[in-house]
């Protein structure tokens, strides 16, 4: 029996001796030498070609895939013995791709292991029942179970609690609909330790009816989150409770710094009052300014008492008790209240009311407790500024009411003071800030923010007079206005 070979065969092939060297070889092993710049044949075979070859013709056998790799090229070749000649047939196949395909799927067989074996969450494969089929081995720290003891098992077996039976159930609707579902889980542990999971599940169906046959979950346990979220909440709520005792100091400062300006005024009627009654034996006229003093006392203490109320029910953010303001006559009766403070420092105050009846809709008491904080700073402002000028004329502090091209109502309270620079008018509505000797800080804060709770703005801007002018803004859709029948506001 004898070999042959053929040059259109596309496979290499070489017939050797049994000591293996190269008796002939076809056109395809001749190619392949040239290719790879070999210098003979044999450079084509394994290293160990000739004991294979022996080891063929001794057993008679044929030896195959035997693996030779040529630079980029694979090859495995087949020893096929000829024990009545005693020569070899060495066959070669080019299995590069093959190989090289073989090579990457278990690369990637050892990257996937090696992710799913180490991940920190839980993969697992279910049945469309919700039955285990396989699981990573992260379920012994998850779940307290091995990959083996859960394969066959219900879900409802291992998530001990009937909200966990309930919520897998419903899951099975957006999984059958949508493919994909996700749900936060509060399970037991095998060991009794409560446990949240957050849940992401992917349907996989059968290709041509597209029912679900499986389907694969990634389990995480974010146990520490919602711990973490529950501290975050209990937090909160101390922090709210400081805010409420912050609230209730603020209450307790704001009200200190508004009693003192109706006290302050009902010991000077007082005061007035002793004094003209001291003189009444010899001037009896002086007993109606005693009674006239003795109301305005009165009138102020009342005030003073509804100063109260109204600031703590601001504060609480309760219901305020509002209604239809009119904002002329508001000017005139604070205008009246803060006469007498006006006078004793030389300053005149100049009403300057809109020909037609603003109104807007307030709190009645705590706007003109605004007012007169504002009208107060302004007599001090001018107050301060005679002292730093030479001569003691006397001053004006102009109040007024008017609705401007945007339709916007505003009550302005305009001083002759030394005004303030751009920074100081940034600073001048912050809580506790006052350049007062013996201030607060908290009165125009305290202004700022009831003028807002009614929907309104309070700021301020350098007079061209060098004062300061403070602004009351009321949107038109918080500001009415009382026309009468000859009037036409310029707006309209």
């Amino acid at each position: 029996m004898g070999f042959s070979l053929s040059d259109v065969d596309p496979q290499p092939g070489l017939i050797l001796d049994g000591d293996a060297g190269f008796l002939r070889g076809n056109l395809a092993a001749e190619e392949l030498r040239l290719a790879n710049s070999l210098s003979g044949p044999l450079d084509m075979l394994p290293p160990n070609a000739p004991a294979l070859a022996k080891a063929a013709l001794e057993q008679s056998r044929a030896i195959e895939n035997v693996e030779a790799r040529i630079n980029s090229t694979i090859l495995m070749w087949t020893f096929i013995p000829c024990p009545e000649t005693g020569k070899v047939l060495a066959r070669g196949r080019d299995a590069t791709d093959d190989i090289r395909t073989h090579e990457q799927a278990i690369r990637s067989n050892r990257l996937y292991r090696l992710i799913t074996e180490n991940t920190t969450d839980l993969i697992s494969r279910h049945s469309p029942d919700g039955r285990f089929i396989d699981a990573t081995p992260a379920s012994w720290r998850l779940l307290g179970y091995w990959p083996e003891e859960l394969r066959g098992k219900p879900l409802e077996e291992i998530f001990h609690s009937d909200s966990t039976t309930r919520q897998l159930r419903e899951s099975h609707i957006p999984l059958r609909d949508d493919g994909y579902a996700t749900m936060t889980l509060g399970i037991t542990h095998r060991d009794g330790s409560k446990r949240w999971f957050e849940i992401a599940s992917r349907a996989i169906r059968e290709t041509y009816t597209g029912a679900v046959v499986e389907v694969v979950s990634v389990s995480r346990d974010i146990t520490a989150r919602v711990e973490s979220e529950e501290n975050s909440r209990k937090l909160a709520d101390e922090l709210a409770r400081t805010a409420r005792l912050a609230a209730l100091g603020e209450l307790a400062s704001s009200i200190a710094h508004e009693m003192n300006q109706p006290l302050a005024t009902i010991v000077n009627f007082a005061s007035a009052s002793q004094r003209y009654l001291q003189s009444a034996a010899t001037n009896p006229e002086h007993l109606e300014r005693v009674s006239d003093g003795l109301k305005k006392t009165i009138h102020h203490a009342n005030r003073a008492s509804e100063v109260i109320k109204r600031l703590r029910g601001f504060l609480r953010k309760g219901r305020k008790r509002t209604e239809t303001v009119s904002l002329n006559q508001t000017l005139s009766n604070v205008a009246r209240l803060c006469q007498w403070d006006a006078e004793k420092n030389d300053v005149d105050i100049i009403c300057s009311p809109a020909a037609y009846d603003p109104t807007i809709t307030a709190d009645p008491v705590l706007l003109e407790q605004v007012l007169i904080n504002l009208i107060r700073n302004g007599i001090e402002a001018n107050v301060e500024a005679r002292t730093t000028q030479a001569g003691g004329a006397r001053s004006r502090l102009v109040i007024s009411t008017s609705i401007n091209h945007e339709a916007e109502t505003l009550v302005e309270v305009t001083d002759e003071g030394p005004g303030l620079d751009e920074q100081g008018i940034r600073q001048m509505f912050q809580p506790f800030y006052t350049t007062k000797p013996h201030g607060l800080g908290l009165g125009l804060s305290m202004s700022k923010s009831i003028i807002e709770g009614f929907g309104g703005f309070l700021d301020a801007q350098p007079d061209r007079t060098g004062g300061l002018r403070l602004i009351c803004r009321f949107p038109k859709k918080l500001a009415n206005k009382r026309i009468t029948s000859t009037e036409i506001p310029p707006y309209e």
